[in-house]
């Protein structure tokens, strides 16, 4: 049984996809898992790899936790967790063999379960 939280992860990277590929980008792989970290979805574009990172809220979640209107999702890309993504990353690299340009885009999805709607933010080259 799924959690509300994985629940929300998944419909976000499932909008993440969508845009993504409106976008211009082909998908090449979701939630790749390592004991270290996790990518969320790798993507390209042109000649560069993208990994990206998602961040989904619902106005319904953030009540629950008692999130204020100051936090943003963004707020949970903090040094460890980049650290992790980079492992991640030159793991995925390293396996796949690939030697090519690379970035680290977040995509901040805001969801409004009641409507049905959501709503995608892309920060690209976060680091």
């Amino acid at each position: 049984m799924k959690t509300e939280k994985r629940r929300l992860g998944d419909v976000g990277e499932n909008v993440t996809c969508v845009f993504l590929e409106k976008h211009g980008f082909k998908i090449i792989e979701r939630n790749y898992l390592r004991k270290w970290g996790e990518i969320d979805i790798v993507a390209k574009k042109g000649s560069i790899m993208h990994f990206v990172e998602v961040k989904s809220i619902s106005h319904t979640t953030a009540l629950v936790s008692g999130v204020t209107d100051g936090w943003r999702a963004e707020d949970n890309m903090h040094p460890q967790k980049l650290r992790r993504l980079h492992r991640a990353i030159q793991t995925y690299l390293l396996e796949k063999h690939l030697d090519l340009d690379w970035q680290l885009d977040l995509v901040i999805v805001k969801i409004d379960e009641n409507r049905r709607t959501a709503s995608v933010e892309m920060l690209s080259n976060i680091v």
